[in-house]
C-alpha cells in the first residue's frame, strides 16, 4: 500500500477529541440524567397522553437517543481499530455496561405503547399529528404477543451483558486477536486473518490452499472456545423463542424485517432451485483455471493470470468515478469519507476483520471500516461500504426513530455500488482477458451474496434446530457446515477439509442471527433496481434516492413500491437470477 497508508485511519474527533476529553466524560453523565429524567416524567403514563403530547414524548425520545448513542459508538470504533489497547477494552465495556443500564430505563417507553388496548391504539395511530411516526409505532405493534411484562424484560436486558453479549464479545476478542505465521516469496511473514483471506485472490494455488488452510487451522485449534460460543448463543436464541412465543427459529428476524415468512422461504426456494448456475460457472472457472475440477480454494481465484493490484488512492479515483457518473451529488457524498478522514483503511493486528460502515444518527457522521489488501475485491469492498454510507448520509432527512432502514434494505446502496463500479470497469476495459476478470468477479460477487447466504442462512437454520436437542459437539456443527455447503457445490467443487470448520468464523451466526438472507433479499433486489436504471437512465435517478432517503419510514415493500418493485410477484427473484445467467453466458462467449 505505501508509506503513505500508514496513517490511514479514521480520524474519530468530530464526536469526541480523545478518549479522555471532558465532553466524553460529561456525556455520560448527561446521557444518564436524561434518561432518569424521561423515566420520571413518562413511566406509567403512556396510555394517558394525547396525539400532541405522544408526538412531544417521541420527540424528546429522539433526542435522548441520539445523545446515548454517541458516546457509545466513539467506544465502539476504537475498539474496532484495536481491541487489544486496555484502555480501549475498558471504555469499550464501560460502553456497552451504560447502554444495557439506559435501555433498561427506557424500556417501559416501548412496552407501554405495545400494552395499548386496539381502539386507543388506533386512535393514535390514526391522527395526522403521528403520521411521520405511523410505521414506527405500526413496527412496535408487532410485538404485542412477543412482549413480556417490564420487570422481566428488564431482567433479561440485564443478564445479557454476563450472557449472550458477553459471548459475542468473547467471539470478537479471540477473532481478533489471532496470528498467523506464513511464508509468502519465500519470506516467513506475520499476518492478520484478513491478510491470509486476501490471499484467495493470489495466483498461485498452493499459496491459496496454504493461506486458507492456515487460516482454518487457528480456529480448530480454539475449538472449545467457538464450540461453547455458538451453542450458548444458539440456547440463549432458543430460550428466547420459548419465552416471547415465536413459531419458529427465525421468527424475530422476519418480524423485524417486516417479511412473511413464506416470502422469505420462497426466496430461499428459488434460489436453490438455481444452484445450477453456480455449478455451471465453477466448471466455467475451471477451464479458464486449466483444472479439473475447482476446490473452494480456487473459486476467486484471477482468471487467465490476471492479477492486477490497486493503491488505494487508485480504488478511490474509480469508486469516486462510478458513483459520480450515477449522481455528482453522490460523488461529493461519498468523497467527504476521505476528505474528512472516516475511513479505517488497512489491516492490522487487534484490528476487526471484514469492512463495515457504521451509521450512528441523523445528526453525526458515518465511519467506514476496511481491511484493504489491493485486489479488484478490496476496490468493490470499499465501493460497497462506502454505499452504506452514502445511505446513511442520505437517511438523516429522517428523524432518529426513522433512520435506520430495515435490514432487507440496508444492504440495498451498497450492493447498487458495486454494481456501478463494476459497469465503469467493464466500460472502460479494451483487453478482453481483463474483462473476463472483471466478468468473473461479478458473478462470484453475485453468488457469493446470493447462494452463499441461503447456504449460509440454511445452516443457521439446521444449527438452531438441532441445538434445541440437546449440546453440539464440533464434530457435529462441522458435519452440519460440510453438507449444506455440499448442496451447493455438488460435483463442481472439492472442499479442502479444513474447510469443515468455514462456520467458526462467520460473525453474523453471533452478532446477528438470521441477517444473512438479507444479502440475498438486496442482490436480487438491486439487479431488478439496476437493470430499471440501465432502461430508464437519468428519470430513474430520483426514484433511487426516494428509496435512499426514506431510511426506516416505511416498511419495506412500501419503500420500493413507487419503483415498480413487487415483492409478491412469484418471477421477482427469478428476475435476478437470469440477469445472472445472462452474464454467464456472456463469460462463456469468451472462453
Amino acid at each position: 500500500m505505501g508509506n503513505v497508508l500508514e496513517s490511514a485511519r479514521w480520524n474519530t474527533a468530530p464526536l469526541y477529541a480523545s478518549m479522555v476529553a471532558p465532553e466524553l466524560e460529561a456525556d455520560f453523565s448527561m446521557g444518564a440524567s436524561m434518561t432518569d429524567g424521561f423515566h420520571e416524567k413518562y413511566f406509567g403514563k403512556v396510555a394517558s397522553l394525547s396525539a400532541k403530547q405522544l408526538k412531544e414524548a417521541l420527540v424528546e425520545m429522539e433526542r435522548l437517543q441520539e445523545s446515548l448513542v454517541k458516546p457509545q459508538t466513539f467506544a465502539y470504533l476504537l475498539f474496532a481499530a484495536d481491541s487489544e489497547d486496555t484502555a480501549n477494552k475498558k471504555l469499550s465495556q464501560r460502553a456497552m455496561e451504560f447502554g444495557n443500564r439506559m435501555s433498561q430505563e427506557l424500556l417501559f417507553f416501548d412496552l407501554e405503547l405495545i400494552a395499548l388496548d386496539d381502539a386507543r391504539y388506533r386512535e393514535l395511530i390514526d391522527d395526522a399529528s403521528l403520521a411521520s411516526y405511523r410505521h414506527y409505532l405500526e413496527s412496535l405493534r408487532r410485538y404485542k404477543s412477543h412482549t413480556l411484562p417490564e420487570r422481566e424484560e428488564r431482567l433479561i436486558k440485564e443478564k445479557s451483558l454476563t450472557g449472550v453479549e458477553a459471548f459475542t464479545r468473547l467471539f470478537d476478542e479471540i477473532s481478533s486477536s489471532f496470528r498467523y505465521d506464513f511464508e509468502l516469496d519465500g519470506e516467513k511473514q506475520e499476518m492478520t486473518g484478513e491478510e491470509l483471506l486476501g490471499l484467495l485472490h493470489h495466483p498461485d494455488s498452493c499459496v491459496r490452499e496454504r493461506a486458507f488452510t492456515t487460516f482454518l487451522s487457528k480456529y480448530e485449534e480454539q475449538s472449545i472456545a467457538f464450540g461453547a460460543i455458538f451453542n450458548n448463543a444458539a440456547l440463549d436464541h432458543s430460550q428466547d423463542l420459548e419465552l416471547r412465543n415465536y413459531p419458529d427459529v427465525m421468527g424475530p428476524t422476519h418480524l423485524a424485517n417486516e417479511l412473511a415468512p413464506e416470502a422469505v422461504e420462497g426466496l430461499m426456494k428459488v434460489s436453490e432451485n438455481n444452484y445450477h448456475l453456480a455449478r455451471h460457472y465453477f466448471q466455467l472457472k475451471a477451464r479458464l483455471l486449466g483444472l479439473p475440477k475447482l476446490k473452494n480454494t480456487d473459486i476467486y481465484a484471477p482468471a487467465l493470470g490476471s492479477d492486477r493490484r490497486y493503491t488505494f488512492n487508485k480504488a478511490k479515483e474509480l469508486v469516486l468515478e462510478a458513483y459520480g457518473l450515477f449522481s455528482q451529488d453522490f460523488r461529493e457524498i461519498i468523497g467527504s469519507f476521505f476528505s474528512e478522514h472516516r475511513i479505517d483503511v488497512l489491516p492490522r493486528p487487534g484490528k476487526s476483520g471484514g469492512a463495515f460502515c457504521m451509521g450512528i444518527s441523523p445528526s453525526l457522521p458515518p465511519f467506514v471500516l476496511l481491511n484493504y489488501t489491493g485486489n479488484l475485491r478490496d476496490v468493490a469492498t470499499l465501493a460497497h461500504e462506502l454505499g452504506h454510507g452514502l445511505h446513511f448520509v442520505l437517511s438523516q432527512r429522517q428523524s432518529m426513530l426513522n433512520y435506520h432502514s430495515s435490514f432487507p434494505l440496508a444492504e440495498t446502496a451498497s450492493v447498487f455500488g458495486e454494481m456501478l463500479l463494476t459497469r465503469l470497469l467493464l466500460q472502460r476495459e479494451s483487453d478482453p482477458k481483463f474483462k473476463i476478470s472483471l466478468l468473473c468477479a461479478k458473478i462470484e460477487d453475485i453468488i457469493a451474496t446470493t447462494f452463499r447466504q441461503v447456504v449460509l442462512t440454511r445452516f443457521e437454520e439446521r444449527f438452531h434446530l438441532e441445538r434445541k436437542q440437546g449440546l453440539l459437539s464440533t464434530e457435529d456443527i462441522c458435519s452440519f457446515w460440510w453438507e449444506e455447503n455440499a448442496r451447493l457445490y455438488g460435483d463442481s467443487v472439492a472442499m479442502i477439509e479444513p474447510y469443515r470448520w468455514g462456520w467458526s468464523y462467520i460473525s453474523h451466526f453471533i452478532h446477528s442471527r438470521f441477517y444473512c438472507y438479507s444479502y440475498t433479499f438486496a442482490e436480487l433486489l438491486v439487479l431488478s433496481l439496476f437493470n430499471k436504471y440501465l432502461k430508464e437512465g437519468e428519470t430513474f435517478v430520483p426514484k433511487y434516492i426516494h428509496i435512499l432517503e426514506s431510511g426506516g419510514s416505511r416498511a419495506p415493500a412500501d419503500t420500493v413500491r413507487p419503483a415498480g418493485i413487487n415483492f409478491n410477484d412469484p418471477g421477482f427473484w427469478q428476475e435476478g437470477y437470469d440477469f445472472l445467467q445472462g452474464l454467464v453466458e456472456e463469460l462463456e462467449s469468451y472462453v
